[in-house]
C-alpha cells in the first residue's frame, strides 16, 4: 500500500527530484536518458497519443514486457495474475464480455481470454508495436480458438463499439500515463458500451498534494476529482479499498451506470 509520504510528494518539483536523486543515485543515469528521449519525442510528437504511442515503440523493441511495466517475467506473470484474480473475486463469469482498454501485450489478458467464453475478450491499444507482442502471447498461449479481439485505437471515444454490450470494461495502468483531457473523454462514452450492471474498473496514480506530471509520461490525479468527473457524466465512481490493500502502488476507482 502506498505511503502517506508517497501520496503527498510532487514528484515534478525540483526538491523532490534532488532528494531522489541523493536516495538513488543508480537511477540517475536512466532518468537523465528517459528526459532526453521526452524532449525529443514532446518536439517530434506534440499529440500525446502519438507521443505514447512512440514511447511505446521504444519500449517494446527492447522488452515488451518491461515495456507494460514489469522490470521481470516473474513480475509480469504476478501483475497478470493479480488483476485477474480481482476481476474474478469480484464477479467476472466466462459469459460476460470484457473490453480490455490498453491490453498491451496481454500481461492479464491472456488469462481473461482463457477464462472468458470464446470471442467474449475485446482488447484495444494505442501501439501496434505492443499489439504484435500481444499476438506473440496469445499464440505462445495456444488461446487462438478463442477468438479474441486485439484492435488499435486513436482514442477513447470508443465509437466503433456497439451500445450496451460489455459486462466489464478494464482499464489497467492507462489513466496513470493519460491528461486529464483524455480520462474525460473515456468517461464520456464509457457508459453508452457498458451493459446493464456492467462496471468499468480503472487504475490511477494517486496523490493527496497537488496534481502534477512527470515528463509527458506519468500523471497523478486525486480520487475526488476523477470522481467528480466520472458524476459529470452521469457515473457513479467508488474508491475500491481492497484494491489498495493488495499494494499493487496504483489505486483503482469503479464506474457504474448512474
Amino acid at each position: 500500500m502506498a505511503t502517506k509520504k508517497n501520496l503527498t510528494a510532487d514528484r515534478a518539483s525540483v526538491g523532490h527530484k534532488v532528494r531522489y536523486a541523493l536516495s538513488n543515485p543508480t537511477r540517475i543515469a536512466p532518468y537523465v536518458r528517459r528526459a532526453a528521449r521526452d524532449s525529443w519525442l514532446r518536439l517530434k510528437h506534440p499529440d500525446h497519443v502519438d507521443y505514447y504511442r512512440a514511447v511505446m515503440a521504444s519500449d517494446a523493441s527492447r522488452n515488451p514486457e518491461a515495456a507494460v511495466g514489469s522490470q521481470t517475467h516473474d513480475r509480469w506473470l504476478a501483475l497478470g495474475k493479480m488483476q485477474f484474480d480481482y476481476l474474478t473475486e469480484h464477479g467476472l463469469t466466462p459469459a460476460h464480455r470484457m473490453l480490455d482498454i490498453g491490453c498491451g501485450n496481454l500481461r492479464a489478458g491472456w488469462r481473461f481470454i482463457d477464462h472468458l467464453d470464446t470471442g467474449h475478450y475485446y482488447g484495444i491499444d494505442i501501439s501496434p508495436d505492443i499489439l504484435i507482442a500481444a499476438k506473440q502471447t496469445l499464440a505462445g498461449r495456444g488461446l487462438q480458438a478463442k477468438l479474441p479481439h486485439l484492435t488499435i485505437t486513436q482514442d477513447l471515444t470508443l465509437d466503433f463499439l456497439p451500445d450496451h454490450h460489455f459486462d466489464v470494461v478494464h482499464a489497467h495502468s492507462v489513466f496513470s500515463h493519460s491528461p486529464i483531457g483524455i480520462i474525460d473523454e473515456c468517461l464520456a462514452h464509457v457508459g453508452r458500451i457498458l451493459a446493464p450492471g456492467g462496471w468499468f474498473d480503472f487504475t490511477f496514480d494517486r496523490t493527496e498534494g497537488a496534481e502534477h506530471q512527470v515528463l509527458r509520461e506519468d500523471f497523478y490525479y486525486r480520487t475526488q476529482t476523477l470522481v467528480a468527473l466520472a458524476a459529470k457524466h452521469g457515473l457513479k465512481a467508488r474508491f475500491m479499498e481492497d484494491w489498495e490493500r493488495l499494494g499493487h502502488g496504483q489505486s483503482k476507482i469503479r464506474v457504474t451506470a448512474g
